[in-house]
This record gives C-alpha cells, sequence and structure tokens, in this order.
C-alpha cells in the first residue's frame, strides 16, 4: 500500500531507485512509464512499478 502511494507520488525531479539499484533523477512521467537520467545526457524508461523507494534530494548527484 505505501508503494502504491509513493509510485503515484512520483513528479519530476524526484530521485529515485529502481528495483534493479539504478539510480537517477526523474525527467518524465507517464502513465505506466518514468524517463530517468542515470548520467548526463543519459535517459532510459522504465515502470513505475520498477521503483523501489524515493532518494533524498542530492543523492543523484552526490557523491558514492
Amino acid at each position: 500500500k505505501e508503494h502504491k502511494q509513493m509510485v503515484e507520488a512520483l513528479k519530476k525531479g524526484d530521485e529515485v531507485v529502481s528495483g534493479g539499484g539504478i539510480l537517477g533523477r526523474i525527467t518524465e512521467v507517464g502513465d505506466n512509464f518514468v524517463q530517468l537520467e542515470i548520467a548526463e545526457g543519459v535517459q532510459i524508461r522504465i515502470q513505475k512499478q520498477a521503483i523501489s523507494s524515493l532518494m533524498p534530494k542530492g543523492a543523484y548527484k552526490g557523491t558514492l
């Protein structure tokens, strides 16, 4: 239930991690898919349901 609410609330600019461990920033939100920027100039589309968690702002460009 919490996951469903998180997925429904996703918006452009949110920083997320996919179920496969991919960290990125949402650049576009559709009905079933989101577009993630995973590196400068590199974007992928994944299913909304594949988003496992929302990260704090700054995680995407932060140092590892």
